[in-house]
């Protein structure tokens, strides 16, 4: 394929990383995919070959992410697209979940997407060329969902630090996407990548309903299709300015429109109060 590029994606075994690893192979693309379970990955994909190497790498160890990094260099040689995918959901409100709940949702959500740019970027910079991929979540920006506050916490975190991380590797060459999707039809909001508090409150009736609906409702009847989230992040890929701030899915649209409107209100119906703080 012309203009191949090396792609590294975490969270490849399943969902929206799986989806767009295939995606990629099938075009010809090379790929360093990773996941908990290097097993899981041959199964879901296939077996080490010069397109594809499947790596076992634990995000919130980093040693483990450096020794990843290193994998595919020596495998490929360089990496020039980076995603970081891997994530999972925690619902449950700020009083019920634990320290150790909320503390183990960034370890992996904010901690673990920067241990794996800490060691790419050597490569990257040197190069002088690459894009990144941050997937965020429509959570990122819209954070009016009952019982998601930790979850959203983590990927306003993600918005906030890709911005800032844009901006600092600009004048190496280097592409950064903050992607946020809406609801797509994929497992996340599944027991293996969406969990609940160990110790719930009942009389949080509206996080509790949240809940059931996310699970039993929401569940395989997202109206994103997984399958074109992965074209887009291919689409940009190619672009000579690629996005920034990259909304997918209508619902991401028109949430991220009414937060816009929404803040837009406050300013200039408080703009007297606003700007009657300076000396």
């Amino acid at each position: 394929m012309e203009n191949s590029k090396v792609w590294f994606v975490t969270g490849a075994s399943k969902g929206i990383g799986l989806i767009l690893t295939q995606k990629l192979l099938a075009q010809g693309q090379k790929v360093a995919a990773t996941s908990r379970s290097e097993a899981g990955l041959i199964k879901a994909i296939g077996i080490s070959s010069d397109n594809f190497l499947p790596l076992e790498m634990d995000l919130v160890d980093e040693k483990s992410v450096k020794n990843a990094i290193e994998k595919t260099i020596n495998h490929f040689k360089t990496i020039d697209v980076l995603v970081n995918n891997a994530g999972y959901g925690l619902l449950g409100t700020l009083e019920e979940l634990t320290d150790e709940e909320a503390r183990k949702n960034y370890d992996v959500n904010v901690f673990g997407l920067l241990n794996v740019i800490r060691n790419t970027m050597p490569y990257m910079r040197a190069n002088r060329s690459g894009h990144v991929f941050n997937i965020s979540s429509v959570a990122g920006f819209y954070g009016g969902f009952p019982g998601w506050g930790i979850y959203c916490s983590t990927k306003f975190a993600v918005a906030g630090l890709t911005e800032s991380f844009a901006a600092e590797v600009k004048s190496f060459g280097i592409n950064v996407t903050l992607v946020y999707p809406g609801y797509f039809r994929t497992d996340f909001l599944t027991g293996s990548s969406l969990q609940l508090p160990a110790n719930a409150i009942a009389a949080y009736k509206e996080v509790r309903e949240s809940e059931s609906a996310h699970t039993d409702t929401i569940n395989g009847n997202q109206p994103g299709d997984p399958e074109k989230l992965a074209d887009a992040l291919i689409q940009m890929s190619g672009e000579e300015n690629p996005a920034l701030h990259l909304f997918l899915g209508q619902d991401a649209y028109d949430m991220a429109n009414q937060k816009i409107s929404s803040v837009q209100s406050d300013l200039e119906q408080w703009k007297t109060v606003s700007v009657s703080t300076g000396f």
